[in-house]
């Protein structure tokens, strides 16, 4: 069994959809960061940055003690070892999943994140950081464009790198960009959507954060962003 400290952020789609393609058991542990319970001492002790996702696996490799980690690609990685699902075990298919997986970890996930924050949540516009925020993402999202010429998925095979960039490339609309700029990114964005372990996994959504506002209260900027009132 694990245990998924969980919200309905893009970094905490991309392991409940892993749980679900996996078949893995697991029980989600609904942490509400806009209520500040990111910070409460039992979660720290599981997750040192207080983000997040992560996970408590229960029945490790080594059969040692229930074993922690957070980072949702490092988590995407050691689920992938455990289960011998869609992380390949060659060294050249191996490497061309992890390196994408990065991509997304360093790049896409940070700029878009930048692209969210500016556009959405940020108390006044700053005309320069939406800017560059926006042209980043159409940038990256060029990448990711021509990474799936004449591929069904982005590494080969459906792989954690799909499951990491996923939650953050159906997001293009609130970014500011235009899909019709990135045609192979809208048929993959189609077809990973039409799988029924995603469907399953963002229709947590509605069961754990019905509210889709959620995050924009001022209370809740406050605690994300340091925002005063």
């Amino acid at each position: 069994m694990i245990d998924l400290y969980y919200w309905t952020t893009p970094n905490g789609h991309k392991i409940s959809i892993f749980l679900e393609e996996s078949g893995l058991s697991y029980q989600v542990r609904a942490v509400h960061i806009g209520k500040g319970e990111q910070f409460a001492a039992d979660f720290l002790k599981i997750a040192p940055n207080n983000r997040i996702p992560a996970i408590v696996d229960h029945e490790p490799a080594d059969g040692g003690e229930p074993l922690a980690v957070f980072e949702s690609g490092a988590i995407l990685e050691y689920l992938g070892d455990k289960s011998g699902q869609f992380l390949p075990r060659s060294l050249r298919a191996r490497t061309e999943v992890l390196q994408w997986l990065h991509w997304q970890m360093g790049g896409l996930g940070p700029m878009a994140g930048q692209n969210h924050h500016f556009n959405r949540y940020a108390p006044e516009p700053v005309p320069y950081a939406i800017e560059r925020y926006v042209k980043e993402t159409a940038r990256l999202y060029g990448v990711l464009n021509r990474q799936l010429e004449g591929r069904d998925y982005v590494a080969g095979d459906y792989s954690i790198a799909d499951m990491a960039i996923y939650p953050w490339a159906r997001g293009w609309e609130g970014q500011k960009q235009d899909l019709a700029d990135f045609p192979n990114m809208a048929a993959w964005l189609e077809r990973v959507a039409e799988r029924p372990a995603v469907q399953r996994a963002y229709a947590l959504v509605d069961q754990i954060n019905p509210d889709p506002d959620a995050l924009v209260s001022a209370q809740a900027r406050k605690l994300l962003f340091g925002q005063g009132n």
